[in-house]
């Protein structure tokens, strides 16, 4: 029986056919122990290979740590079993597929992974539950359709997005498509991309106002501009730069606002050579682009990218694409005719309210298919390809908001393509509402999870999809967005309502928490970043949405947005909105609190005994922690009202209040200077790694002692709303490293009783 690489012969590009010849060789040699681990993890993460929760061989059980048995001990890289299953991601540049492409990702969702092709939030496809040694077969395949893996993990070009209406928008200034394409073709293995410490992300807008292309939040941002010269209209783009969401959120900032269309790709390349040769390396939490700027400063970055630019070799693809562009065209496959007259089946007016856009073109409307966490089956994918053919030609997309976009449907079709989603179980209205919940793959397969996030996106899904049309206009159109972690990876900060996954030890038991962040912007291609305004146990969560949306309806003016809104009253009342929901009943009254969505195991540490006079008992530290938490909170209403230097001393003094919570584990005395705490807390807790854990190490403790070294010289909006990010975290890591050390038992630890009607949950 031939092989795949037998039968694919020919039918793939020889270089990309090469690469994944290499891989294969790459894999036989760490299977016989001839690749050195490290090493063979940093290249198959190159090729999209990524691992997966539990492939270190743990699996707690709500209980203890359990043992997963693999066949053999063989590693794909540290602490990672090459038996276990891993995800591959797949880059889809500008969300752009065929009906043959998607066909293709349906046969390698059954045959190699869970039978589910899911859409990231950016663009990409990811298959779950995949053998390393299958992987090579996957390229293959994927090649032969004119889709690679390369560089879709790593420090590398990540996938190149771009506004998924972009050539149909009503306001765009002109389609970003064949830009954003040949942006990541040119991008695509350069060799001036190959040194970079961390990734690198790009992005493509058609306009400023909308939130299609997400420009703000990207290393490099790029939004279509016109202007006259001669009386002719000349291309170009707006560039933006050091955007990027993660533990530190921080917004691109403008800093060409016109690069002319041959100069785009120059530009990059030149950006990335100066990336690649001043970035951090060794410390990977300030290794992106936006720390890069930050550090030098936007001004001297632009002198450095344009002193780059005068010593480039020249390329010939710089601009060899751009005669094509004026050419570039997509073709429908049946002619412009209205919706006038056509029989509208049940259902068909709510669905055609939230998933039908109208193109700019007459009689034509791009039609999105609502994926409920992104997630699509093998069977519906083919589905999905077969309706494109009948009803579209090649014209699909994928979202940012993980759905599915077809183009080019003739408005008359629209009915009959309803009916047809329909068969599929995709027929679903909802796109781009409230009931449109983003999340980021959390506990169920990502490592770096903490809490379900898509446990708790299906269950607020679950509970607005009933009531969706019944709900306020004003309320039916916000975005929720969830993560797993802090890294981001939901896209919770620029939500209306931002959630991110994080724990709480009460009583000796783990509760699974979801920070709100409120504040963000969707709209302005990511206008606004929100932050975290208090934790609450995962399973208030629903209800914290309908408190806080039910308030906006009763107290909105006039056609106030939900962010005006949020402004207006101010953190003070948002935190008092959600202070109801902070409270976490005894074990014994409530235990379904104590596990998370979606997930039958209970997030317990173990009976660890029962505080004296029936009171729970709780450390001298958690308290000290409470408070940093209460001092980050002071800096977000300091900063609200615009006192940044206010806002940096309450964030500093959060962050050594918890400092200070954790030296006081094993010295009770430090007292209060916060030299001293800080001296401490570095011989105690940095030097001998006790805060670091296996991923962030000891990030966090950096920006303590960054700001404790360096205060800042001047106090403006940017520096105040990062050290409150940082400041967050650096609690969070405390909170972390407090469980940790429970855990284990840590001696010296100091508790005092407290009334039982403390209300723990508010630590």
């Amino acid at each position: 029986m031939p092989t795949w690489k037998e039968k694919l012969a020919g039918r793939m590009d020889p270089q990309i056919a090469e690469e994944v010849d290499v891989f294969e060789t790459q894999i036989a040699l760490r299977k016989a122990g001839k690749m050195d681990e490290k090493v063979f993890a940093e290249t198959r993460l190159r090729r999209g290979c990524y691992g997966q929760r539990y492939d270190n061989g743990h699996r707690h059980d709500g209980v203890r740590t359990q043992q997963l048995e693999f066949p053999s001990d063989l590693t794909k890289g540290p602490e990672t079993f090459w038996d276990a299953p891993g995800m591959q991601r797949i880059k889809i540049p500008f969300g752009g597929l065929n009906p043959d492409q998607l066909d293709t990702l349906a046969e390698l969702a059954e045959e190699y992974s869970d039978g589910i092709l899911h859409v990231t939030t950016r663009q990409d496809f990811q298959l779950h539950y995949v053998h390393i040694e299958d992987t090579p077969n996957i390229m293959r395949r994927l090649a032969a359709v004119g889709i690679t893996t390369r560089e879709a993990c790593g420090n590398s070009v990540r996938n190149v997005t771009a506004c998924p209406i972009a050539g149909v928008c009503r306001s765009e200034s002109f389609d970003v498509t064949p830009y954003a394409k040949a942006a990541a073709k040119f991008m695509l293995g350069h060799p001036d991309a190959q040194g970079f410490g961390r990734k690198f992300k790009i992005a493509f807008s058609g306009c400023r106002e909308e939130a299609c292309g997400l420009t703000s939040l990207h290393d490099v941002g790029c939004i279509a501009a016109t202007r006259s010269e001669n009386g002719n209209e000349k291309r170009g783009f707006e560039v933006y730069v050091g955007g990027g969401l993660g533990a530190v959120p921080q917004q691109a900032k403008l800093m060409n606002d016109f690069v002319a269309e041959d100069e785009l790709l120059p530009l990059i390349q030149s950006i990335g050579r100066v990336f690649a040769r001043l970035g951090e390396k060794k410390n990977r939490a300030a290794a992106r682009l936006k720390f890069l700027i930050t550090k030098l400063g936007l001004d001297e970055f632009r002198r450095l990218v344009d002193e780059e630019r005068k010593i480039l070799p020249a390329d010939s693809r710089w601009s060899s694409y751009i005669p094509d562009v004026a050419r570039y065209q997509e073709s429908p496959k049946h002619g412009p005719t209205h919706l006038n007259g056509q029989q509208r089946p049940e259902g068909f007016e709510k669905w055609h309210l939230t998933n039908v856009y109208r193109q700019r073109q007459e009689g034509y409307a791009a039609a999105a298919i609502t994926l409920p966490l992104g997630d699509l089956t093998a069977a519906q994918a083919r589905q999905v390809a077969n309706l494109a053919r009948r009803f579209t030609g090649d014209n699909l997309r994928t979202t940012v908001e993980q759905n599915i976009l077809l183009r080019w449907v003739s408005e008359a079709d629209l009915p009959d393509l309803y009916r047809e989603l329909g068969r599929a179980g995709l027929g679903e209205p909802g796109a781009g509402t409230i009931l449109d919940v983003v999340a980021c793959p959390g506990t169920d397969t990502c490592k770096l999870g903490i809490a379900s996030s898509r446990g708790l996106a299906g269950e607020i899904r679950s509970r607005l999809s009933e009531r969706l049309f019944a709900l306020d206009e004003s309320v039916r159109n916000l975005h929720i967005k969830i993560s797993g972690c802090f890294n981001s990876c939901g896209q919770h900060h620029i939500a209306d309502l931002g959630f991110y996954g994080t724990s709480r030890t009460i009583a000796n038991r783990k509760i699974p928490h979801f920070q709100v962040v409120l504040g963000g912007k969707w709209q302005d291609n990511a206008g606004a970043y929100g932050l975290a305004i208090g934790t609450v146990p995962s399973k208030r969560v629903p209800d914290v949405i309908d408190s806080i949306t039910a308030r906006y309806v009763r107290e909105r003016k006039g056609t106030e947005t939900f962010q005006a809104f949020i402004k207006r009253i101010g953190k003070q009342e948002c935190r008092a909105m959600i202070e109801p929901f902070m409270e976490v009943p005894a074990y014994e009254k409530d235990r379904s609190i104590y596990s998370d969505w979606g997930d039958p195991r209970e997030f317990t540490i173990g009976d660890m005994g029962v505080g004296e006079c029936a009171g729970e008992v709780i450390s001298v530290s958690q308290f000290d922690l409470a408070d940093a938490e209460r001092l980050v909170f002071d800096a977000q209403l300091q900063l609200e009202h615009e006192n940044y230097t206010q806002a940096d001393s309450l964030a500093y003094r959060a962050m050594t209040q918890a400092a200070m919570a954790l030296v006081k584990t094993q010295f009770i005395d430090v007292g209060d200077n916060a030299d001293v705490i800080v001296a401490e807390f570095r011989s105690r807790f940095f030097d001998t790694g006790l805060l670091g854990d296996r991923y962030a190490g000891n990030k966090f403790a950096e920006y303590l002692f960054r700001r404790h070294d360096s205060p800042p010289q001047e106090h403006t909006i940017d520096q105040a709303h990062r050290i409150i990010e940082e400041a967050q975290l650096f609690i969070e890591a405390t909170y972390a490293c407090h469980d940790s050390l429970a855990e284990r038992g840590a001696r010296g630890m100091v508790v005092a009783p407290v009334h039982s009607g403390k209300a723990a949950g508010k630590l």
